[in-house]
């Protein structure tokens, strides 16, 4: 079955150097909740959170194997996905896990974004 949005299985390359990136939320550098109730901004700062994240460790948005996506229950998914869609977009999309909690660590919180990369150096 193929989706244009994730992948169902994916293999990291021997010698391949795996990256972890823990749940990124929507916070600026001094931690602060951006986006109030929109998740559409907050998925935004999450995956822009996600990309620096990566960036630090000489990864990209193209390494990511599989994204993990949190959402509180009762956002509007079309919303968040839609926010985000085109930087996930390519020819070989990651795996993506996505699931709806009843909360996430950081206080208003309404999205947490995580990644597994693989970069061969």
């Amino acid at each position: 079955m193929f989706s244009p949005a994730f992948s169902h299985v994916a293999v990291v390359p021997p010698g391949a150097t795996t990256i972890y990136i823990g749940g990124q939320n929507a916070v600026d550098a001094d931690g602060a909740l951006i986006g109030a109730d929109d998740v559409a901004a907050q998925s935004t700062r999450a995956l822009a959170n996600a990309k620096t994240a990566l960036e630090s460790v000489g990864a990209t948005i193209d390494d990511v194997v599989q994204w993990t996506v949190l959402f509180v229950d009762g956002v509007d998914l079309a919303a968040a996905y839609g926010a985000i869609a085109a930087d996930l977009a390519s020819a070989e999309p990651p795996l993506v896990t996505s699931a709806r909690v009843a909360g996430l660590g950081v206080r208003g919180a309404l999205v947490e974004i995580g990644a597994i990369a693989a970069v061969i150096r």
